[in-house]
């Protein structure tokens, strides 16, 4: 009954926003750079949604996932927020654009049923997870699909991005029935 069990380990996720395709492209090469071996990337949609980080990143935001090869343990979440929070700013300065946050990473780690996204604001629906950081389940994986819920951002309800989620989780179970040998 008071037995407690390491946790499995989780596929890291990293969703991107960009100003354009070359702050796009060198935030790919910088996560992979950073984390080693990205396995899969997402297409790359328009960010149309919101206008809500336009007045940062620009117009014509570009959205694009990443998930990185090695597993994670999910307890670095919060330190991986962190690391991609100074990745931004390295960016910021580096990328020759006029605007103050060309670059937006939300790092998240998918288990076999759910998706969960690391954030630096609390709000009821998240909980703290340590070192000024909190998360919340985004989506949750049932019946062979993606659910969103109630506070689900609008564009994570999207079936193109659901899709790419489904590839993550289907390699994670890959290389955690492979672990296991």
């Amino acid at each position: 009954m008071w037995d407690t069990k390491e946790p499995n380990p989780v596929k890291l996720i990293v969703g991107i926003l960009a100003a354009d395709e070359n702050c796009l492209q060198a935030t790919v090469e910088t996560l992979a750079a950073e984390f080693t071996n990205l396995d899969l990337k997402s297409d790359v949609w328009p960010f149309t949604q919101t206008n809500y980080y336009n007045t940062e990143t620009g117009e014509n935001i570009l959205r694009q996932f990443v998930s990185i090869d090695k597993l994670i343990d999910p307890g670095s979440l919060p330190q991986i927020k962190h690391r991609t929070n100074a990745l931004e700013q390295n960016l910021a300065a580096k990328l020759n654009v006029d605007l103050p946050r060309p670059v937006n990473l939300d790092p998240g780690i998918i288990e076999p049923s759910k998706l969960i996204l690391a954030t630096t604001k609390n709000y009821s629906h998240r909980i703290y997870i340590g070192q000024k950081m909190y998360a919340e389940v985004t989506l949750i994986f049932d019946k062979g699909s993606w659910q969103p819920l109630p506070y689900t951002y609008p564009d994570y309800k999207q079936q193109s991005y659901h899709d790419f989620f489904t590839k993550v989780r289907i390699r994670l179970l890959e290389q955690l029935r492979n672990t296991k040998h």
